[in-house]
């Protein structure tokens, strides 16, 4: 049997930031994914995550792992095919490292992802945005921070990766201020910010103190703060604002619609999607299509665009009620007839001895 620690530390810590180059955020879902798995395969095996073999994670395991993901803990499909991508970015490295398990690792990676379906986001509307955005209590440290991150969150339409990820250094407020953002696979990217926001920062700022860590945002206890904590925070003010915006009651708001709603905001003020492209730090615009679906004013300028077909004019003049009444009796008459030619040309046609 073979120790699965030293692998899964030597690919998350070497070979996938090191050798393949991955981003950062990509190695945080990498590891948050084999957390999962571990903890997962621990309860089922009953051993502990640290003793777990590398001979343990086998096919029919990873299986029951992905059933878990969306039955229990209610994942869609993306979320599968994103955490059965790290196993078998695991199973490649493992194929090199130790022969004998090259025909364990070879049926992972023909386990196939998951047909997704291709539905409209979610995103808020402005009244509900707003009511999320005074939702945190600006007399408290907590509340204070928490309205500047909600703030930075939605206008720059960040990842939630990228949001707990800023840094102090990152962040200008003068002449003009701005962030600068690492997304997905290294790209940065600058954005200004709105005075609203702005003006949550500074009041963020002036009671942040001098913390060792260097990200903007911090937790309770002074260090880096976790996706999971803003998810947290995010769903503690959405239950607050639902209270003054019911609408909110009937949507599931997750730091991704935040950017969702930056993203229509966006391409409603703009109608430039290369320009929201840009803001979101897509890599290719055809991700940002999906935008275009949810906005009907788009399919309303196309309408306006295109000549419709020419209706003849004609003036309608309804029959006269004699005249339709004749047809009527005459067509009645008519099937009476037909039916009385082919009553009897049954009764003709019998064999001989037919009752």
């Amino acid at each position: 049997m073979t120790p699965l620690a030293a692998h899964i530390t030597a690919f998350l810590g070497h070979w996938l930031p090191v050798d393949r180059g991955a981003s950062e955020h990509t190695c945080d879902s990498y590891a948050y994914a084999f957390q999962l798995l571990f903890e997962f395969a621990s309860s089922r095996i009953k051993v502990a995550p640290s003793e777990l073999m590398l001979e343990q994670i086998d096919a029919q395991l990873v299986l029951a792992f992905l059933e878990h993901l969306e039955k229990t803990r209610g994942n869609g499909a993306n979320s599968r095919n994103a955490r059965l991508a790290a196993i078998k970015s695991f199973m490649r490295f493992v194929e090199h490292r130790v022969p004998p398990a090259l025909d364990q690792a070879r049926r992972i990676l023909a386990i196939p992802g998951k047909k997704t379906e291709s539905r409209l986001v979610g995103y808020l509307h402005r009244d509900e945005m707003q009511a999320v955005l005074d939702a945190p209590n600006a007399s408290t440290r907590g509340g204070i921070r928490d309205r500047a991150m909600l703030h930075v969150a939605f206008a720059a339409g960040l990842r939630v990766s990228e949001l707990v990820g800023l840094t102090m250094d990152g962040l200008t407020l003068q002449p003009r201020p701005s962030i600068q953002v690492r997304g997905k696979g290294r790209q940065e990217r600058a954005l200004p910010l709105w005075k609203e926001t702005a003006v949550a920062l500074r009041a963020w700022l002036a009671i942040r103190g001098l913390a060792a860590a260097p990200e903007l945002f911090l937790s309770a206890r002074g260090g880096a703060l976790t996706r999971a904590g803003f998810e947290y925070i995010l769903e503690k003010h959405v239950a607050v604002a639902a209270a003054h915006c019911p609408s909110l009651a009937q949507k599931r708001v997750s730091p991704h619609v935040l950017r969702h709603t930056c993203a229509m905001i966006a391409l409603q003020a703009t109608r430039d999607l290369r320009k929201v492209s840009l803001w979101l730090g897509h890599a290719s615009i055809q991700t940002t299509e999906v935008y275009t679906r949810l906005d009907p004013t788009e399919k309303l300028d196309a309408i306006d665009a295109m000549t419709p077909p020419n209706l003849k004019r004609g003036r309608f003049r309804p029959p006269d009620k004699l005249i339709e009444a004749l047809r009527g009796a005459r067509s009645l008459h008519d099937y009476a007839v037909r039916k009385g030619i082919q009553a009897a040309k049954d009764k003709t046609a019998r064999p001989l001895g037919s009752a």
